[in-house]
């Protein structure tokens, strides 16, 4: 099976301090991977490092066998990268800005004409072709960046908190886009806040904290790991979770207590797992 990401041992620091600690795991290619942490974690170092933005401190980093230090040329052909902050460009429309993304990337006519059509249709931007980017939405600014980034059809797509910001329809659309293109064999890789996102679209899923990967695996992987039950029980404001292996375990628990008061079961969800392991709520 081809290896479309490879990290190893990596480190980053700054001011000597870490914010990425030994950080090691593997992406195959046609592979969605979701990458998640609080936070502060070092998933957006991580993607910054992977995109060849920042250098690692120590360690090995490969995208589908290039080098991203002695390599980057080469390794950001086969990027497409969807980064937190906004970098469309506001003075320019919006078919501009793809069409200068076109150009940079030397797709040639009629088919760079074509895919910016094809694109903003897909993120419901194709009335707005002829808008300043400037006078868009933060959410419509977040498509863009999207449509962007697929202009080129990369091998692979690193996908940075994507649908921030975005109407539960556009979201859903773009679930429907992210998930259509891994069919077609696409690599990605996608860091959110969003458990349900990661439920819907991720084959495995790492669990970043303090620099630091903590956990690896498909949900089902997760869930059987950390239980597959759970008994929630309200104390005072607050809800207390007890993870049991199986649903069943926990409702035999249940059924043995003989104050049910404020208690019920139920299965556990990849939320309850992240909160678990790294021991904060979700921002």
């Amino acid at each position: 099976m081809t290896v479309a990401v490879h990290l190893e041992n990596v480190h980053k620091s700054y001011n000597s301090i870490p914010v990425v600690n030994d950080l090691s795991f593997t992406i195959n290619a046609g592979e969605m991977f979701g990458l998640l942490g609080p936070n502060g974690a070092g998933k957006s170092t991580t993607i910054r490092m992977l995109t060849t933005l920042t250098k690692p401190t120590q360690g090995q980093i490969e995208v589908f066998g290039y080098d991203v230090v002695s390599q980057p040329i080469l390794a950001k052909q086969c990027l497409g990268v969807v980064l937190q902050a906004i970098s469309v460009d506001g003075d320019l429309t919006v078919w501009e800005n793809m069409e200068l993304h076109g150009r940079l990337h030397h797709i040639g006519n009629p088919g760079r004409q074509r895919l910016i059509e094809q694109w903003l249709e897909y993120v419901e931007l194709g009335t707005r072709r002829n808008s300043l980017v400037k006078t868009l939405s933060g959410g419509m600014k977040r498509r863009l960046q999207i449509a962007r980034a697929l202009l080129h059809q990369p091998q692979i797509l690193f996908l940075d908190e994507p649908t921030v910001g975005l109407d539960p329809q556009t979201r859903r659309r773009l679930w429907e886009i992210i998930r259509d293109l891994n069919k077609q064999g696409m690599t990605m890789l996608l860091t959110t806040h969003y458990m349900d996102e990661v439920e819907y679209l991720c084959d495995r899923i790492g669990i970043m904290d303090n620099g630091k990967l903590i956990s690896l695996g498909t949900l089902q992987e997760l869930r059987s790991t950390h239980g597959e039950g759970l008994v929630m029980k309200q104390v005072g404001e607050r809800w207390e979770y007890v993870f049991f292996p199986t649903l069943e375990d926990a409702n035999l628990y249940l059924n043995q207590q003989q104050d049910k008061t404020g208690m019920m079961v139920r299965p556990s969800n990849l939320e309850d797992i992240f909160v678990e392991l790294t021991g904060r709520k979700l921002d």
